[in-house]
């Protein structure tokens, strides 16, 4: 796969790599002690975000058959 460093597809896989660490980022801040509500929150947010982000740019390259 050789993609263009601008192309939508590498935005893509850039979304998803930074999402998969934000997964991880918000596991390890769920078990921490004391559990820092805010931030976890935030990262919530964040990952919400960039998985709305991912879903647009997937159906903007592979938009759906008709019917």
């Amino acid at each position: 796969m050789d993609f263009n460093l601008h192309s939508p597809e590498r935005h893509l896989i850039d979304l998803k790599i930074e999402h998969a660490d934000l997964n991880a980022l918000v596991d390890l801040t769920a078990h921490a002690v004391p559990i820092d509500e805010l931030m976890l929150r935030r990262l919530k947010k964040r990952r919400l975000l960039l998985r709305d982000l991912i879903s647009q740019l997937e159906l903007a390259l592979d938009p759906p058959e008709p019917a």
